[in-house]
């Protein structure tokens, strides 16, 4: 899988690129990432990438020629006959739909991601509608440019690559993963991650030691029941994911039991507050 990042810092990326997961992926060819400095396609001694808004107003605005000239360069389908599902031109902007674990699994089956990193006030809006196929941002506030936003984007979508984690299943049975947990487990086997059958928060982890100053594992993880695991793992999602994320509820796979241990919760929790 190919990237290409067009940027006014193309060295932002040294470090991000040489650690970890990625530069695995990248050692092993799973993936390949490549930077494009916007200052290269400037036709001025001063390599001008932005200028003012017109109809006035603060700060400046990426200029379209120099992104236009960029996206040229990689001899992109253009958008017209593309298909984003195998080749695929995103906008990181703070006005972009925002980037999920489902996005990136979508982006995953594409031969090549071309990102756009938008800088200042942001891009000339020719770009957005001619060149590029999504605007992507990874949260609800302003970054300072579109680098760190394509960063976390490959880095989700890199290791979502088979050959990329040392453990396949790791991608798949976590926070957001994507893959349903198998309702039978063979006999004698430990249960997987529990959380992933619609989208739960994971559940929390413990290793050794089992007491680590004063505070010893749950009782539960050392019992030696796979099934008191699983149950007590899916409990533990059930009660993160209510306590941070409540809103990813709305649209989890809950059963009978999931909904009676959540109503138990919800009314633990009138209980302990004060009048």
């Amino acid at each position: 899988m190919r990237f290409d990042i067009i940027t006014i810092f193309p060295n932002f990326f040294e470090g991000f690129l040489t650690h970890g997961i990625l530069s695995r992926a990248l050692t092993n060819g799973a993936a390949e990432v490549h930077t494009h400095d916007l200052r290269a396609f400037t036709h001025d001694r001063h390599k001008t990438v932005d200028d003012r808004p017109f109809g006035g107003g603060e700060g400046m605005v990426l200029k379209p020629g120099p992104i236009f000239e960029a996206c040229e360069s990689l001899n992109l389908i253009p958008k017209s006959l593309r298909d984003p599902s195998k080749e695929t031109v995103i906008l990181l902007s703070a006005q972009g739909r925002p980037f999920t674990q489902a996005i990136a699994h979508e982006l995953v089956e594409a031969e090549r991601v071309v990102f756009v990193c938008g800088r200042y006030e942001g891009v000339d809006e020719r770009v957005n509608e001619q060149l590029c196929d999504r605007e992507l941002s990874i949260g609800d506030y302003v970054l300072s440019g579109g680098e760190l936003g394509a960063a976390v984007i490959i880095d989700s979508i890199v290791r979502l690559l088979p050959g990329a984690l040392g453990n396949p299943d790791s991608a798949r049975f976590e926070s957001f993963g994507a893959a349903a947990v198998p309702s039978v487990v063979a006999p004698g086997e430990p249960p997987p991650s529990t959380n992933a059958a619609g989208g739960l928060l994971d559940y929390p982890h413990y290793t050794r030691p089992a007491d680590f100053r004063g505070t010893p594992v749950p009782e539960v993880l050392t019992g030696g029941s796979h099934e008191a695991v699983r149950k007590w793992r899916r409990q533990m999602a059930l009660c993160k994911t209510l306590r941070n994320r409540p809103d990813l509820l709305a649209n989890a796979s809950l059963s009978a039991e999931d909904l009676r241990y959540l109503d138990k919760l919800r009314r633990a929790a009138e209980i302990s507050m004060p009048e």
